[in-house]
């Protein structure tokens, strides 16, 4: 069965900084896209960040580039969001997610409806 499982979150300060991962189980992530999705209470799930299959081919929202970093251990079945500069407005639960088919072109999109398979959520708190 495929399942998806993010970990990494907690709280953390202003200006500090948080790895998640997104372990994946029941299928060989190398051929598939990742999505990094947020969404804080009250508001809408936010796309956040993607790399493609082949790694080569990265997209991030506006809102984090410059902080976020995406990476992909494909040995480890993982993808992983290096977060830095943290800001309260970072604050969401965290959810990794896969489409339902295998991705051929190196590439990959920040929407939901491109994705079929989503994990629990981890929380991300910045606070003082």
């Amino acid at each position: 069965q495929l399942q998806l499982v993010e970990s990494g979150g907690g709280l953390v300060q202003p200006g500090g900084s948080l790895r998640l991962s997104c372990v994946a189980s029941g299928f060989t992530v190398d051929y598939y896209a990742i999505g990094w999705f947020r969404q804080a209470p009250g508001k809408e799930r936010e796309g956040v960040s993607c790399i493609s299959s082949r790694g080569g081919f990265t997209n991030y929202a506006d809102s984090v580039k410059g902080r976020f970093t995406i990476s992909r251990d494909n040995a480890k079945n993982t993808v992983y969001l290096q977060m830095n500069s943290l800001k309260p407005e970072d604050t969401a639960v965290y959810y990794c997610a896969a489409p339902g088919i295998t991705t051929v072109q190196d590439m990959c999109v920040t929407l939901g409806g491109a994705y079929d398979y989503w994990g629990q959520g981890t929380q991300v708190t910045v606070s003082s």
